[in-house]
């Protein structure tokens, strides 16, 4: 199966932290084609047209809580939804808070970075409800082990590792107090889940795109493929 991902994208990487952890990377191509996702061909691929995508034999699937499903389905034995009906509820409900109520404002206001003028009240508002999934995320999670307690990495973590290191590293950029800071089970949990094996080669993996994207090299990168493209079509 060819997943299509990148780096700092927090949707890909919890797909990508679920595969590390069912130890089943070698089924696995990683790929993102970057002339194709800069021009918004992705669309060919997938309708939808962002990442992640999975390519299956039977067809290309969209939305990370999709692929994410349908990669436990294809492997039970190493499924990471949890063991009864109340353990898999709890998974469902963190990793919504992460995708939902924490990574979508976060999105949502990205585009304030690139503006030199920025809508305080647009930030104001999506920042607010960012801090409204903190206080939740704060409700829900266990205060020791993993984000629904004990000690088995479940795909509650992968939803939220990535969403964590955006609230972390992107939030403050907003000129905005990092969320995690001031909810003590957050703040305990953050620092126990960079411990992990897996957490750490995703935030690995996402400091090396957000270097990228800071320094230059992504759009060097999107350029050179651009070029590469551009040169095959007139072949």
């Amino acid at each position: 199966m060819r997943l299509l991902s990148g780096d700092l994208s927090p949707y890909s990487a919890k797909i990508r932290m679920q595969i590390y952890a069912m130890d089943i990377a070698d089924d696995f191509v990683f790929d993102l084609p970057l002339a194709e996702f800069v021009t918004g061909r992705l669309k060919d691929i997938s309708p939808l047209g962002r990442i992640p995508i999975l390519e299956t034999e039977h067809g290309a699937i969209p939305e990370s809580e999709v692929i994410a499903e349908y990669i436990d389905e294809m492997y039970p034995e190493r499924s990471m939804l949890g063991q009864t009906p109340i353990e898999r509820a709890n998974v469902r409900v963190i990793s919504r808070i992460g995708d939902t109520y924490l990574l979508n404002n976060i999105f949502l206001c990205l585009g304030q970075l690139a503006t030199p003028d920025r809508n305080q009240g647009v930030i104001d508002l999506l920042m607010g409800q960012l801090l409204r999934g903190a206080v939740a995320l704060e409700e829900h999670l266990a205060s020791q082990g993993y984000a629904t307690g004990g000690e088995v990495l479940t795909r509650a973590d992968c939803s939220l590792v990535p969403a964590l290191y955006m609230c972390d590293r992107t939030v403050p950029r907003l000129g905005v107090a990092n969320p995690i800071v001031g909810h003590p089970k957050t703040e305990a949990y953050w620092a126990r889940i960079q411990e992990n094996e897996h957490a750490a080669r995703i935030i690995v993996e996402m400091d090396r795109g957000l270097k990228a994207r800071l320094d230059g090299t992504e759009q060097q990168r999107v350029q050179e493929a651009m070029e590469a493209a551009a040169a095959l079509t007139k072949r």
